[in-house]
């Protein structure tokens, strides 16, 4: 008998189509009451860091260069207090095979799907991470989808996910494209259902550990080369997997003093589930449309527990408007002669504040760069952004409205950062802990749980706890 296909029937079947798709049984990690079991989830791959580095080597993946941007550090410093103006480096993983960093999630994940003996692998993703699929899937012989989140209802797509599509098909991927709405986990488990393809979503232990590699690489390069640990390392946060897997690595080099930055485009007051405003914003990645969602619900992902816990790591969360990271791309490419996207760009101008802040003989290293093509580049999102009226301005960029302007900033003095209240976002998790649970008592292991996914206390927790009203 046919199963019911049905949008409701479907979701109803979640749990169970995510086991066969990914071979984890995420239940065998829950605790009784909120938490799970995260490290035990996390050895659920089965690969150590050195087996890891193997399977990425056997594709091309990983030892990406670091670079030092020595004109973006002059610059910084010309804007400095006396004495400040760290040295600014950034680590070029648009050297990895599909051109960013995503292809070591991919490559664990492409790696396991061809050893457990999957045909093929599908992941739902409108950004770099569907090329890094691609690329990996047609290098371990594997048929693939990407599923496509990509217009609005008028049929129109931003350029720079119609390019990720381009790029997918160059490697041999069938991308289906939807418009924007809850159709796409729909479409994504049902895909899973009827081909028993491997589910290489962006969220498995296999993905995070993939990235764990790169921040090893840092903190091993860097001793290498400055004989120390970077000061501070940004990272470009939306879905959190990028800073949770280079922090762990970074942990896992034994770089333990290293400051972890989170860094996002502001899109305040866009919904990233509005069909009428899915076109008015001009990044589609690295934004707070997920950076902060998944940091205060990390599980609103498409598998049943994320191993991406930004919030367990994250030291600081600033955010950089629309104009500054256009800014700074032209900067990158002008001054260093590298022309690279916009996702490593965002944490680009906020390194670039960040390190006016630090001591001269400190360093902060932007951890990745993305590949550019056509949809990425500045002047066709530009464009796209006046065709969907909003309006382009040089001034401050402090005065940018999401979804009305856009303001390039007049100079580079200009470009500023704003600083988010992580204790407002641990607090906003632990809330959707307790609704998301339904309790109204928690056990101390549910405090331990939430103190270590928050990198907050126990009296932390207590206190917010006391302001809902639940027990302990």
């Amino acid at each position: 008998m046919a199963n019911d296909m049905s949008f409701e029937a479907v979701m109803a079947r979640n749990t169970e189509i995510m086991k066969k798709s990914i071979g984890i049984d995420y239940e065998d990690f829950e605790l009784k009451g909120i938490g799970f079991d995260y490290e035990k989830m996390m050895k659920e791959t089965g690969y150590d860091l050195e087996e890891i580095e193997r399977i990425q080597r056997e594709t091309g993946v990983g030892n990406t260069p670091i670079l030092e941007l020595r004109n973006l550090t002059k610059l910084a410093r010309k804007f400095a207090p006396k004495g400040k103006g760290a040295r600014i480096f950034v680590k070029d993983e648009a050297s990895n095979p599909s051109g960013s960093f995503k292809a070591r999630r991919a490559a664990t994940s492409c790696y396991h799907a061809q050893k457990l003996g999957y045909k093929g692998v599908i992941a739902a993703t409108s950004g770099n991470y569907g090329a890094a699929v691609a690329s990996q899937a047609a290098m371990r012989g594997l048929k693939c989808i990407i599923v496509q989140e990509c217009y609005d209802s008028r049929g129109i797509g931003q350029p720079e996910i119609v390019e990720k599509a381009r790029k997918c098909e160059a490697y041999g991927a069938e991308v289906v494209q939807l418009s924007v709405g809850p159709e796409l986990f729909y479409t994504f488990l049902v895909l899973l259902e009827e081909t028993g393809y491997f589910n290489a979503s962006l969220y498995t232990p296999f993905g995070i550990a993939g990235v764990e590699t790169l921040g090893y690489e840092l903190s091993k390069q860097f001793r290498e080369k400055e004989g120390k640990d970077p000061d501070v390392v940004v990272v470009t946060n939306a879905g959190g997997g990028n800073l949770t897997g280079t922090a762990r690595g970074l942990i896992k080099g034994g770089a333990m003093g290293t400051q972890v930055v989170g860094a996002s485009v502001s899109l305040q007051g866009l919904h990233m589930a509005s069909d009428t405003q899915f076109n008015k914003k001009s990044f589609t990645t690295g934004h707070t449309g997920f950076g902060i969602p998944f940091a205060t619900w990390p599980d609103r992902s498409d598998v049943p527990r994320s191993a991406a816990r930004p919030l367990r790591y994250m030291d600081r969360y600033v955010t950089v408007n629309q104009g500054s990271v256009f800014y700074m791309t032209e900067a990158l490419a002008q001054l260093e002669g590298l022309e690279r996207g916009p996702a490593g760009n965002t944490s680009l101008a906020a390194a670039f504040k960040l390190a006016q802040e630090l001591d001269k003989d400190q360093i902060i290293v932007v951890q990745e760069t993305e590949y550019t093509g056509a949809g990425k580049h500045i002047q066709p999102q530009l464009s796209f952004a006046k065709e969907n009226g909003i309006e382009i301005l040089i001034g401050d960029p402090s005065e940018e409205v999401p979804g009305e302007n856009i303001i390039l900033p007049k100079g580079p003095e200009y470009i500023k950062i704003k600083e988010v209240d992580l204790n407002r976002i641990r607090r906003s998790y632990i809330r959707n802990c307790i609704q998301n649970n339904n309790v109204k008592e928690v056990t101390k292991e549910d405090i331990n749980f939430l103190a270590e996914d928050t990198k907050s206390s126990e009296q932390f927790v207590k206190s917010v706890l006391d302001e809902f009203q639940v027990k302990y």
